[in-house]
């Protein structure tokens, strides 16, 4: 389980990031002020249990989220990305500067700092970039999928509908939940019919017998789950 280091003053919003980042199996380490940041990073117990990544919010009561990125790198060397306000592009500019690996400007929408959490973890190695199972072969670093090492072509969103189950391994994903997935990539509405459609779609392009899939497995009344022995790497 990847460990998110987040640092926001807004109990607010660092309580619905919380929330955000626990579904998506992430452990959350909150900090509210630099200093707690800095104590949290400094904490002897934190080597049994490090940080994968920090998001840090730039305005803190008592200073400032450039401070927090210093530290993070000088002492973890890991992923950070920033949560700015609206417009603050000289802030932008100098986090970039000191370090930080990315950004992202408040308000933002929940599916779209997933995706920029993940890109940050894959590009430090922290995360698999690579999936295999059933002759199913998912390289995300490069987009390819290839079955049995030919490469098939997905859509955008039947891409994106694969990318849930493979970054939720074990997890009976609810069709709300996926739902919400492809609203978001899709920009517009996407009703439960829709949704069939797609997995419907996805089996026949992944699946040996979409008859019988194994690869995405049908949880009735609920929704789907990844099926066993997949392989990550």
């Amino acid at each position: 389980m990847k460990h998110i280091f987040l640092v926001e003053d807004d109990r607010e919003i660092a309580g619905n990031l919380t929330l955000l980042l626990k579904a998506e199996g992430f452990a959350v380490t909150h900090a509210s002020t630099q200093a707690e940041a800095v104590s949290a990073l400094t904490d002897s117990s934190r080597t049994e249990k490090p940080f994968d990544l920090a998001l840090v919010d730039i305005s803190l009561p008592d200073g400032n989220g450039f401070t927090v990125c210093t530290e993070v790198k000088q002492s973890r060397d890991i992923p950070v990305i920033f949560l700015t306000a609206s417009g603050d592009e000289a802030s932008v500019v100098t986090g970039l500067n000191i370090g930080a690996d990315d950004y992202i400007t408040k308000p933002f929408r929940s599916r779209e700092l997933i995706a920029r959490i993940g890109s940050a973890l894959r590009k430090a190695g922290r995360a698999p970039t690579a999936f295999e199972m059933g002759g199913l072969r998912v390289d995300t670093a490069s987009g390819l999928v290839k079955k049995e090492g030919r490469e098939i072509f997905l859509s955008a969103l039947e891409y994106r509908l694969l990318l849930v189950f493979i970054n939720n391994p074990g997890n009976i994903i609810t069709r709300d939940r996926l739902l919400d997935e492809l609203w978001d990539a899709a920009g517009e509405f996407v009703n439960n019919n829709t949704l069939t459609v797609y997995i419907k779609r996805l089996r026949e392009k992944i699946e040996n017998d979409p008859a019988s899939p194994r690869i995405i497995l049908t949880v009735r009344g609920i929704g789907y789950r990844l099926g066993g022995n997949d392989v990550s790497k």
